[in-house]
């Protein structure tokens, strides 16, 4: 199997092709890449710019580069001697235009018949034979379809017509509503999607229509594409997109193993605290989520939590009880855009069982809103799903006969007649955790936006660099060609968004100062939402008003506590939108951002610095999201996606190479340098990032140094020395007398300067950068 040493994660889209990602190739080879990394290339919806809806798994999208794209882009990384990951969807195809979707239209015309029948896991029966799509304004909205061109029509919307039930060339022979009622699908209400709908989707999005790739023959189908990638050596790797969604993630990745010849596997898989991989998954590890959350928390203040937290209380009017809140916004989600599959859930339950419908997906929902995971994996994760039950009973007493009931249909997943039931409720659980966590709950939990990312435990403020050592070494044994990362296409804030942001753990008083002002002068009657809003606003500015608006408004609808996507309320979205453009248009405002920012620079940008050396010389294969070798400060998704200048890079790059110095460690050129040097070292010396061991300073600002050696007692590696707490370190005076114990004499990859060997002063080796990367002069 060949592994990566490095990737950098390229979002390929009309704008951005794969000849394009040909052309970048050069570049990422100097910048010290081993591999590229692509974002999914089938085609997708047209005018898709993220392809994670894809439309034809046959072919390479067209508008995205097509087969001679993919065959230019794995042409110029073999000439550089790098390797090839794609990102691939095996969950949902996308549906939002089924004449764009051939397997979808032949569902939608020849329902049951359809060759394509077993791919969708619709419910028939629920549908009364028909697949129901709810694209109407509401039911009376059939009145507005019509027949044209042998399709149905609702607006711009199009759809099949089965054969013999309409009058083929007569386009006003036929009644369109007694036409649409002969066909395999119903149109229905929008509205009714959160109760009526019948097929499966990704999360809630009715646009994604889940695939039953647990079928060999839908497998093969999906695939066959994939598999010509690797039988004709375009690709080495795969990145599988939301494999929880999955009836069976182990037989998935078994099947898809074999398929790919022993390919290296990556999966996107959010791993709570504590949890691990199960053990009958073939894959090299996660895309990264779990180190990001650690890499971030080591550089939190562990002192700020006390004074933030008393902050968001005073804010909220009351202390914020996290496990209480997710359990409400997991139910809000259970009842409310995920009801339907809860609903499909309590249908499974036997008869027998004595439970109604409504009062199953009551218990079921109870059930998952105390699952602390996104997926229990039966039968390995058996005792997650039992203590779940026990939660929702002790939360729920009287649904104590019914859990008890549920809990060994629940468990056997494996045997007939309850496998189905077993199965789905595996395939939801995730669901409802993202939605009523990652895309809920983390925008309501608002004492400090770093702790608030995808895969991360919000609970969790601070890591401590002995426990930040546990981990590591734990990660170099288990899971050593698992991804890490900082910034990816679906992260809620850019790497140096949270390394600004985390600074305010070490200035809460300033802070709760700054916040005041604000309110004051920008008023907001939504506490925990102002301290999100202005929090995100000095982790990105400067930035343009139109992108802050977009996230303002995101972020009050996911928080969904005084306004929502449903039924958004237009009086407080005014007083949101007027918030926003008082940082341009308020001097007072624009004053009070850019002092917070002007304080929170330099030690964000120590932050930025230290967490990207960690996270590229750490256990792990490191990834690099597009772009973010220079500073890179963005919000949510599609903020993230944002294009950007690759000649910029590539100038600064070859600057830097004919011995240019970036002015301060405050130029983003500084944030290249340490890229660079970490890819290059990584790529051409593997030897020394074979171990990992903590490296320990003596001295009173000990605390302030993150260090470890990547070598092995009998061979000394590469060694990371990383600022944290950036602004303590300031107070108390320097690094003064600390000191490191060098056990021969080493040069910095950033300065060229050499050090040691023996006790060698931090601040002598930290003189011009808040990192180091130190390797061994013979």
């Amino acid at each position: 199997m060949r592994t990566p040493v490095s990737t950098y994660r390229l979002q390929i889209r009309p704008g951005f092709t794969l000849q394009d990602a040909a052309q970048t190739v050069p570049y990422l080879k100097s910048l010290g890449v081993d591999w590229i990394y692509l974002s999914p290339i089938l085609t997708a919806e047209r005018g898709s710019d993220h392809g994670y809806d894809v439309t034809d798994p046959s072919a390479i999208d067209p508008d995205r580069g097509g087969a001679d794209g993919l065959l230019a882009a794995s042409a110029a990384a073999r000439e550089a001697g790098m390797g090839v990951l794609v990102d691939i969807v095996p969950n949902h195809v996308g549906v939002a235009t089924p004449a764009q979707n051939p397997w979808w239209w032949s569902l939608l015309k020849e329902g049951q018949q359809s060759r394509y029948a077993q791919a969708f896991d619709v419910d028939w029966d629920f549908g009364g034979g028909r697949v129901r799509i709810p694209v109407l304004g509401d039911d009376s909205d059939v009145d507005a379809l019509e027949i044209k061109d042998g399709e149905l029509r609702y607006y711009d919307h199009r759809f099949p017509l089965a054969e013999g039930t309409y009058t083929a060339g007569d386009s006003t022979a036929d009644d369109p509503r007694e036409v649409h009622d002969r066909q395999h699908y119903e149109l229905i209400g929008w509205r009714r999607a959160d109760t009526d709908l019948n097929y499966r989707r990704f999360f809630a999005v009715n646009s994604l229509a889940g695939i039953r790739v647990e079928i060999p023959e839908v497998f093969d189908e999906a695939h066959a594409e994939v598999v010509r990638w690797f039988r004709e050596g375009l690709v080495d790797g795969l990145r599988i997109d939301h494999p929880d969604g999955l009836a069976d993630p182990e037989g998935y990745l078994h099947r898809l193993r074999e398929a790919t010849g022993g390919s290296y596997l990556l999966i996107e898989k959010i791993l709570e605290p504590g949890e691990a991989l199960p053990a009958g998954f073939e894959c090299e590890g996660t895309t990264g989520y779990d180190a990001l959350a650690d890499v971030d928390r080591v550089f939190v203040d562990a002192a700020g939590q006390a004074p933030l937290d008393a902050l968001d209380a005073e804010l909220r009017g009351g202390a914020a009880d996290y496990e209480d809140m997710i359990r409400g916004t997991k139910r809000r989600i259970t009842d409310g855009i995920l009801h339907s599959e809860m609903l499909r859930l309590a249908r499974l339950v036997p008869a027998a069982a004595g439970l109604g419908q409504e009062a199953a997906a009551d218990a079921l929902s109870e059930i998952i809103a105390a699952f602390p995971v996104y997926r229990g994996y039966l039968p390995e994760g058996a005792d997650v799903l039992k203590e779940a039950c026990e939660l929702a009973v002790r939360r729920r007493p009287e649904l104590e006969g019914a859990v008890g009931v549920l809990l060994p249909l629940l468990l056997d997943a494996q045997a007939a007649p309850s496998a189905e039931l077993g199965m789905r409720f595996q395939q939801t659980s995730g669901m409802v955790m993202a939605k009523g966590v990652e895309d809920t709950a983390f925008f309501r939990y608002t004492r400090l936006g770093t702790l608030t990312e995808v895969g991360a435990d919000p609970t969790e403020f601070a890591v401590a660099p002995e426990e930040f050592h546990t981990r590591m070494a734990r990660r170099q044994a288990e899971l050593p060609l698992s991804m890490t990362t900082l910034s990816t296409h679906d992260t809620k804030r850019s790497e140096d968004t949270r390394a600004r942001i985390s600074v305010l753990a070490e200035l809460a008083p300033e802070w709760q100062a700054s916040l005041q002002r604000l309110q004051k002068l920008a008023p907001l009657p939504d506490g925990p939402l102002a301290n999100l809003l202005w929090q995100a606003v000095a982790g990105v500015w400067p930035a343009d008003r139109d992108r802050l608006q977009s996230y303002a408004q995101k972020a009050a609808r996911e928080a969904g506590n005084s306004t929502n996507w449903i039924d958004p309320d237009e009086a407080f979205e005014a007083k949101l939108a007027a918030a926003v453009d008082a940082a341009f248009d308020t001097p007072e405002v624009t004053a009070e951002l850019e002092s917070l920012v002007a304080l929170l620079e330099p030690y964000g940008a120590a932050n930025s610095l230290g967490a990207k050396l960690v996270q590229l010389t750490m256990p792990g294969v490191p990834d690099v999201y597009q772009g973010t070798e220079f500073w890179d400060r963005s919000l949510t998704d599609p903020d993230n996606r944002r294009p950007f200048d690759f000649g910029a890079r590539r100038r600064a790059l070859a600057a830097l190479d004919a011995g240019e110095r970036p002015a301060s460690f405050l130029d983003e050129a500084a944030k290249l340098l340490v890229t660079s040097r970490a890819l290059r070292l990584r790529r051409d010396r593997p030897e020394l990032f074979t171990g990992y061991a903590p490296v320990t300073a003596t001295g009173d600002a000990a605390a302030h140094l993150l260090a470890f050696d990547r070598g092995t007692p009998a061979a000394p590696g590469a060694l990371t020395l990383a600022t944290r707490l950036p602004r303590g370190l300031e107070q108390r005076g320097g690094w003064q007398d600390t000191t490191v114990e060098l056990a021969a004499a080493m040069a910095d990859e950033l300065t060229g300067a050499t050090h040691g060997p023996g006790a060698v002063a931090v601040g002598e080796i930290l003189r011009d950068y808040p990192v180091a990367l130190l390797v061994p002069t013979a």
